[in-house]
């Protein structure tokens, strides 16, 4: 699993949720090795691993904690959908994360023209 980027997790995440297969062994595995790169998403990846794990129902908690502050810190590379599947992602997994939500509900305002 070294061997995977940011890219190709959130690619593979995605890939299973979109088919409806939860595979708890690789979503945790897959859990720790993001966890370790989570520098390296970007928002795109960020948006789609949450959307994964979400779709699925496989909680991570210290993943989403840790995505949480990474997407504080890459907010203004957020587009819109980038933002609304994050927040459904949060939101479908019973995550909390008020600071997030806090950062969020700023980009949703000053983004809100841009929403279809």
């Amino acid at each position: 699993m070294n061997e995977f980027n940011s890219l190709d997790m959130a690619n593979i995440v995605w890939s299973y949720a979109k088919v409806g297969h939860s595979c708890p062994k690789l979503f945790d595995t897959i859990s720790q090795k993001a966890i370790e790169k989570v520098d390296d998403f970007n928002s795109q990846s960020i948006a789609n691993t949450l959307w994964a794990y979400a779709k699925v129902g496989y909680k991570s908690p210290k993943l989403f904690d840790a995505i949480s502050l990474i997407v504080i810190e890459k907010i203004e590379t957020f587009n819109s959908q980038g933002i609304a599947n994050t927040v459904w992602a949060y939101a479908k997994a019973g995550h909390t994360s008020p600071k997030l939500f806090d950062v969020l509900s700023v980009k949703v305002m000053e983004k809100v023209d841009t929403f279809n």
